[in-house]
């Protein structure tokens, strides 16, 4: 990879996983018989346009990940997060190599993700500078009060979920983040963060299997498409 172009992939696998409900984290429920957060590893360790990995993990499970992690060449680190999920992404930027012109920030539970996926939204953020994957809704969305009454319904054809990896190049998302500690904001996701100081993130189109581990149903869901790839 070019100097212009090293891309370190923050993986954020820190959650307390409590909507889960078990007592293991959720990175490390087995999946087809492999921990969870192998598949996220192997994705991004089998991308050629991914130079470093840094995982970012709950204190607890630090040893755990580790071994698994460190079986991937690319992994540089295994780190503990922060007190949110904002300050675990600034812990992985710290961890990353100075060499980095790009970070691919992806949700450790988002398990599925394949190479093909990171590889095309890579290629969208080296050209705009921000990218993400993401899907079209299929489903009608309301905006509704805080009594459950129905307020509005959006225009479906607008609306898209937006997945992870989120990709930035440094200097972007350095001076994002350091805006959002300024004004002390309060961000759902990373291209937020991005969208807050005025710049632009495209959205590249993703797959409906990119599915984040959230509950015990999708874990069933999680091991038919893992399977049905096998």
């Amino acid at each position: 990879m070019s100097s212009d172009r090293y891309t370190s992939a923050i993986i954020v696998a820190a959650g307390s996983s409590t909507r889960m409900g078990g007592r293991i984290s959720k990175q490390l429920i087995p999946l087809c018989g492999r921990p969870a957060i192998e598949y996220t590893v192997r994705a991004f360790q089998d991308c050629d346009m991914i130079d470093e990995i840094i995982v970012v993990a709950r204190s607890q499970d630090i040893d755990d990940i580790a071994h698994i992690a460190f079986n991937f060449n690319k992994v540089s680190t295994v780190i503990s997060g922060g007190a949110d999920r904002v300050g675990s992404v600034r812990r992985g930027l710290r961890a990353a190599s100075r060499h980095a012109s790009y970070y691919a920030i992806h949700d450790g539970a988002r398990v599925l993700i394949t190479k093909d996926e990171i590889c095309r939204v890579l290629n969208a953020a080296y050209e705009h500078g921000a990218a993400t994957l993401g899907t079209p809704v299929t489903d009608t969305v309301k905006v509704v009060s805080a009594e459950g009454e129905i307020l509005s319904t959006p225009d479906r054809s607008t609306l898209w979920a937006v997945q992870t990896p989120q990709v930035f190049a440094r200097d972007l998302f350095r001076r994002a983040i350091d805006n959002v500690y300024m004004n002390n904001l309060n961000v759902t996701d990373d291209c937020s963060m991005v969208e807050a100081i005025g710049e632009k993130v495209i959205v590249v189109r993703g797959e409906y299997t990119n599915i984040k581990l959230t509950t015990p149903a999708d874990i069933t869901l999680a091991q038919a498409i893992l399977e049905k790839r096998k």
